[in-house]
């Protein structure tokens, strides 16, 4: 290979390239049933499946499909197809031709800190967005001190943020006891000698040592205070966590366009009366101008303009299919037979997240691979 012939471009730009919404063209060189499952999605992304074997005698199968005038990005599994097919493009006559590096897989673990806002008295909150599986965490800083929110297993990215700020990392906290990806937040708090906090109604079975978090606690970092808001429904200790009067992390309970689902511990039938008093009843008396943050998001069109993932309560209660069906018979079915399937290797995740198994690094990684399920739909 010609090493003039393609580029490569890092998950992180290419990320950057995405959250800007910047008119994008991707051939997915994985297999077909994996590409259906799971693709890069954006608001100016158009992206198209060309397996790795149907382009091994050339890329006569798609070249009518590929455009003259504009960059052209190869994916796969891990990155080493696309470079193949990147090669065999440039080799085609196609000047801007980039071979994702890491594939899926990096696209998977990727994190993006964005600003989401300032705090009353001094400081900000970030959210970090992992667009590669949807998944949402945050960084609350101020008068030097910090607390990191439903912290993902990718520990560098907070590292560096905490470094960039110079802040002492003092508190870290999950909403619930997540099953779709692995919390970093203990080892995150180990690392800096922090709290941890978990809600004890989800750790009945986990088999290392926690601070409780309950209804009404408060944590006060720097001049900002975190209020715990008991918020069941996702699981049986799903909380949320009200900042500074002005934020509501809502964990998996409420998304921008949908609702948290009730069935990942197998308890649907048992805890749909949780989710729905927890959305028609306690979040109803919370101030419409409180700016919910949820743990996840489903889809690129939630996303804001600046890549954040945010609305205002108020509006979801305007917006949010899943906060206005009034009839609780209809609710109850919406939320125990209109859901995606489960997470992969949730049982596995949740397990890990107990504490009672302990994956080597390359098997968290597969745990993980595939999109966001924590939604109903």
């Amino acid at each position: 290979m010609s090493d003039a012939s393609y580029k490569t471009i890092s998950v992180k730009d290419f990320a950057r390239k995405v959250i800007n919404h910047e008119d994008l063209f991707i051939i997915d060189s994985r297999n077909t049933d994996d590409f259906d499952d799971w693709k890069i999605e954006g608001r100016n992304v158009e992206v198209i499946n060309a397996p790795y074997f149907d382009l091994l005698e050339g890329i006569d199968p798609i070249q009518e499909k590929l455009p003259s005038d504009k960059e052209i990005y190869v994916i796969c599994a891990k990155g080493g197809s696309s470079e193949f097919v990147a090669e065999q493009i440039a080799e085609a006559g196609f000047t801007d031709v980039y071979s994702i590096e890491g594939g899926m897989k990096a696209w998977s673990e990727h994190l993006e800190p964005i600003k989401v806002g300032d705090l009353k008295g001094g400081g900000s909150i970030y959210q970090f967005v992992r667009i590669g599986k949807g998944c949402l965490s945050y960084l609350v800083e101020t008068n030097g001190e910090a607390a990191v929110i439903d912290t993902n297993r990718m520990l560098e990215p907070y590292e560096e943020m905490i470094h960039k700020l110079g802040v002492s990392l003092n508190y870290v906290l999950d909403t619930h006891l997540h099953a779709d990806h692995i919390s970093g937040g203990r080892k995150l708090a180990e690392i800096h000698d922090a709290t941890y906090y978990l809600p004890p109604k989800d750790a009945g079975e986990v088999i290392f040592e926690y601070n409780p978090i309950n209804d009404g606690d408060e944590i006060l970092v720097g001049a900002t205070t975190i209020k715990a808001l008991y918020s069941p429904g996702h699981t049986i200790g799903s909380t949320s966590y009200i900042i500074d009067d002005q934020y509501l992390l809502t964990g998996d309970i409420l998304f921008i366009d949908s609702i948290g689902r009730p069935d990942l511990a197998g308890k649907a039938e048992d805890w749909v009366g949780d989710l729905r008093t927890t959305l028609y009843e306690r979040y109803k008396k919370l101030p419409d101008e409180l700016t919910v943050l949820p743990a996840h998001y489903m889809t690129i069109k939630e996303m804001n303009d600046d890549g954040s993932i945010s609305a205002k309560l108020g509006d979801l209660y305007n917006e949010n299919h899943g906060l206005n069906i009034s009839d609780e018979n209809e609710f109850r079915k919406t939320v125990t037979e209109n859901l995606p399937p489960q997470p992969n290797s949730y049982q596995d995740i949740r397990e890990t997240n107990m504490g009672k198994v302990s994956p080597e690094e390359e098997n968290q990684r597969e745990m993980e691979i595939g999109p966001n399920r924590c939604a109903v739909r």
